[in-house]
């Protein structure tokens, strides 16, 4: 792999897999703003070889063809190096003179993106974004633009590190840890297997596209989305005042959802409308996501800075992403300098980013720049907070089990009894351990002591088969977890009260459904057991289980091939699909392949109701 293709974008009909010749650094984001991006000359990097490659993705963007086979064929693997396999010529390799031989250089520029970021000294972004990834440039297939960057590819002038200590760094710098530039294998399979779980449970994610490997573990992890713009990449341009560069970005950001039909309204009478059904937009979308994070259990440590997030609420960088088995609802991830926002924090972040859009919304109408508190009553706001409270009462009935005419149908007209079950529900689900506050490997916690999802999964299946409530003991031996000791499970009158009022409520909603929409007691109990044990799986994965089996996938990657892992991550994934409504193709799992399913099984079995 010494010859270097560099095969200019006319030439891309020439190619066997021509899509790839797009991924060549340019983007249009460089063009249409160029205050948001710091360009870098790339050399060719030698002695990669693809670890994996996420062939279903690839031919969802066009990348393969849908015929191809799912095996790495030499042709691919050569076209995958010479498209990702790249380190940048940074401004420490320009300072020191580093001699770079010239067939190695390759034709274009890649871009790394300006957004805000907290961790810098200078919190109006004006020296933080992308400080190890570049972006590789876009696809387009069956309607849709994707974006394509990869992480890894060498320490820029935007790292938290190159700004903290005033200082360029070599890429590959010992001395330093996140401001060398460099990413890992490990940090690749763990947003693999994670994103590809999320992703077809219904949330909105970046995806692996390919892992490139090279000496000691260092990696070059490739991902992939239709949007990889994140509110950051705004909220620099905002606190600085920068109005040129945030109208760039705005419009940017707006013709590409346009682009890619991602809106409902693609049409605007005005520039002032398009910027107000942005905000919109976004509230809609935080509102949900932020919503769902506290339902499905997720910390994805959203703050002020909206650097954690896409602009339509999906997930990237997996590096501080967890999902809690149980509602630890007061887990904080110690960063060093500081300690992590929580699940339940994670609105008043939402809502705050919301705001921020609102603002920037009123400034690109107005050419004037109000104070953020000016927005604070806002309709936008106000829908916000709706928005969020009615997801929290939809989710919470999906999760019970309920089809989604009869969720409708409770919150058309039963909102009241809905309200009073999530009451009741809530207090369940955020009971916490006496023991207080402690230490865990990366962080603090304390405890929840309730498994909410097993009570869900059993209630209708034990209705089914008699017709009396649950005594209050038997109610307890079912939702206590692991983590609750004696002193947290005491039968208290109030304990008691909550228990009953937990059944009759429940119960209302069925004979609701059953007494308005004709359905026998029966029939509304056999379709909800069915339901929520698909929804409440037993076990579900976690943070630490991704953790461990990523482990377990490192010391099996010397016998396992880049066909054979990509195997695995996708029946992993639809192991962990909890969607009740969706016909999942379970397709024969080969021989040696079945026993590394057993121990991923049992991984997520013990790790259920961790973090």
């Amino acid at each position: 792999m010494n010859q270097i293709k560099k095969c200019p974008i006319d030439e891309v009909g020439k190619r066997s897999y021509s899509n790839f010749a797009h991924l060549n650094g340019e983007h249009p984001f460089k063009k249409n703003v160029p205050g948001g991006r710091v360009e870098y000359k790339a050399r060719y990097r030698k002695g990669g070889k693809v670890a994996f490659f996420n062939f279903d993705l690839a031919k969802e963007m066009g990348l393969i063809a849908k015929s191809h086979p799912q095996t790495l064929t030499p042709e691919l693997e050569k076209e995958i190096l010479e498209t990702f396999s790249l380190t940048i010529i940074n401004e420490y390799d320009v300072i020191n003179k580093v001699k770079i031989p010239e067939e190695d250089v390759l034709p274009n520029t890649f871009m790394a993106t300006r957004y805000l970021q907290l961790q810098h000294p200078d919190k109006m972004g004006r020296t933080s974004g992308d400080g190890r990834t570049v972006w590789n440039g876009t696809v387009r297939h069956n309607g849709t633009t994707w974006d394509v960057s990869s992480c890894g590819t060498g320490g820029t002038k935007l790292s938290p590190a190159c700004n903290i200590n005033k200082k360029f760094y070599q890429t590959g710098d010992p001395s330093i840890s996140y401001g060398c530039g460099l990413s890992e294998v490990a940090e690749g399979l763990e947003t693999l297997f994670f994103s590809e779980v999320l992703g077809k449970n219904g949330f909105k994610t970046e995806r692996v596209l390919a892992i490139l490997e090279y000496d000691k573990g260092i990696a070059i992890n490739v991902r992939a989305n239709p949007n990889l713009i994140r509110p950051s990449h705004f909220f620099g341009h905002l606190k600085q005042g920068n109005l040129e560069t945030l109208k760039q970005v705005a419009d940017y950001y707006i013709a590409r959802q346009v682009e890619n039909k991602a809106w409902e309204q693609t049409t605007f009478k005005s520039d002032k409308d398009k910027y107000y059904y942005m905000a919109h937009q976004v509230a809609r979308s935080l509102a949900e996501t932020a919503a769902k994070f506290e339902d499905e259990y997720i910390f994805c440590w959203l703050d002020w800075d909206g650097d954690n997030i896409l602009m339509d609420g999906g997930i990237i960088d997996y590096g501080s992403i967890r999902q809690f088995g149980l509602f630890h609802a007061e887990y904080r991830y110690d960063d060093v300098q500081r300690f992590s926002t929580t699940i339940l924090e994670q609105r008043q972040k939402a809502r705050y980013m919301v705001q921020c859009f609102v603002q920037i919304a009123d400034f690109l109408s107005t050419k004037k720049k109000k104070s953020l508190s000016h927005f604070k009553q806002h309709s936008i706001m106000q829908y916000f907070d709706k928005h969020f409270v009615d997801s929290k009462n939809r989710n919470l009935l999906q999760k019970i089990g309920f089809k989604k005419t009869h969720v409708d149908h409770l919150l058309k007209h039963h909102l009241n009894k809905v309200t009073k079950f999530r009451k009741v529900f809530s207090y369940f689900e955020r009971s916490k351990s006496k023991r207080g506050p402690y230490k865990v490997p990366d962080g603090i916690n304390r405890d929840a002591i309730f498994c909410m999802r097993d009570i869900l999964r059993e209630l209708p299946q034990i209705y089914l088969a008699r017709n009396t409530s649950l005594s209050s003991q038997e109610f307890t031996e079912i939702i206590k977890s692991s983590y609750a000791r004696k002193s947290d499970l005491r039968l208290t009158d109030l304990r008691k009260k909550q228990i009953g009022r937990f059944q009759s409520n429940y119960l209302s909603l069925i004979n609701t459904i059953e007494r308005e929409l004709d359905l026998s007691r029966g029939q509304q109990l056999l379709e909800m057991t069915m339901r929520a044990s698909v929804i409440n799986k037993y076990d579900r994965v976690t943070g630490d289980s991704i953790t461990y089996i990523v482990q377990k996938v490192q010391k099996l990657r010397p016998k396992l091939t880049g066909h054979e892992l990509f195997e695995l991550s996708q029946q992993f994934a639809t192991y962990q699909n909890l969607n009740p409504d969706q016909k999942i193709v379970v397709h024969e799992t080969p021989e040696r392949h079945k026993n590394i399913m057993q121990n991923f099984h049992t991984i997520v079995r013990e790790c259920r109701e961790g973090l």
